[in-house]
């Protein structure tokens, strides 16, 4: 299969003719990858079984793992959902469009295969203009999982998505690069109290100025239950060497990165500024500041495909604070690591 890559150089809101090509692809059941504010999202129809099959195909994706569907307005929600409780509305009128997925109590019209046969349905709106654009002009709403080979780290760029899926998806739509770097939070609106089932761009304490009570969901590093979120189940994120997490003071880390160093290791090290300061090592990627976790969170996936198998033996990455994005930030990777090393 050909893929094609379209380039989105000008306004992306305005109707070209690689917003047509792409849109008329999506309503011809093919899979087409787009931007949005988060990381690059994988595309089809999400009322269309054959559609959304072609997801799971590209991805090499588990289908007993359900999808975010990704919504132009609040009409495509109605289409796809039993209710919309109380509670939904408002993290709507808060956080959308942005980076919160609801789950909903799915009303049938969407795809089985989205739902992985569940009851309940994610639904988001995207706070990208080109994914929006996109979402009106195929008039359909799509389900989109992150753009990359399962297991891989998400796409924040559409070189990522094209080095993971050429030849496996009808198009990539580049809109640059992603901003949020993290996939969107996802909260089950089917209880009474809300759940976080996946930690993302909108924190715990974001939702608790909206909402009374927010729970976080015990089961997220649960693998035996059935996931009613992506990211939930199976390993996620990991680069291709395997990643190292040290979860202890500075010092501690570069110990670890000597001893392996010592061992004849090729090391490659992921590293917040402050400890980065510290260190004359190399191959190092800075991943942003320790008191601008957002930032970190903006480049951590670009960091964890940054080093090739051929390049170093195994990854070390440093533990951040679990306040704020921080939690979305280690469930990523502690997804993606093979060993956690922490202080005694």
């Amino acid at each position: 299969m050909e893929t094609l890559l379209w380039k989105k150089v000008n306004d992306p809101a305005e109707i070209d003719g690689s917003i047509k090509e792409a849109a008329a692809l999506l309503q011809e059941k093919q899979v087409v990858a787009f931007p949005t504010e988060t990381v690059y999202g994988l595309g089809a129809d999400a009322t269309e079984e054959e559609a959304v099959q072609r997801i799971f195909e590209a991805k090499g994706r588990p289908s007993d793992n359900p999808l975010i569907v990704h919504v132009a307005d609040r009409r495509q929600v109605e289409e796809l959902v039993s209710e919309i409780p109380p509670m939904a509305r408002q993290l709507m009128d808060q956080f959308w469009p942005g980076p919160l997925t609801l789950v909903l109590n799915s009303n049938g019209t969407a795809a089985e295969n989205v739902t992985a046969g569940l009851s309940t349905i994610g639904v988001r709106m995207p706070d990208h203009p080109l994914a929006l654009t996109l979402l009106r002009v195929a008039g359909k709403p799509l389900a989109a999982p992150s753009a990359n080979r399962s297991g891989r780290p998400s796409p924040t760029t559409a070189d990522h998505v094209y080095q993971d899926l050429d030849g496996r998806i009808a198009g990539i739509l580049d809109g640059g690069p992603t901003g949020v770097g993290l996939e969107s939070t996802v909260i089950d609106c089917t209880t009474e109290v809300p759940i976080i089932l996946r930690p993302g761009g909108i924190t715990k304490e974001d939702l608790e100025e909206v909402l009374p009570q927010v729970m976080i969901d015990p089961a997220l590093a649960n693998e035996k239950e059935k996931p009613k979120s992506p990211g939930m189940k199976y390993t996620h994120y990991a680069p291709e060497s395997p990643l190292w997490l040290i979860d202890g003071k500075d010092e501690f880390f570069m110990r670890q990165l000597d001893q392996l160093k010592v061992d004849g290791k090729r090391v490659g090290v992921i590293a917040s500024d402050e400890l980065a300061d510290q260190m004359d090592h190399q191959p190092l990627i800075r991943c942003g500041s320790r008191t601008q976790l957002r930032q970190v969170a903006e480049r951590l996936y670009g960091a964890l495909r940054e080093f090739k198998k051929s390049d170093v033996d195994v990854i070390l990455c440093e533990s951040f604070p679990e306040k704020g994005v921080g939690a979305a930030i280690m469930n990523r990777l502690n997804k993606a690591a093979v060993k956690k090393i922490q202080t005694c």
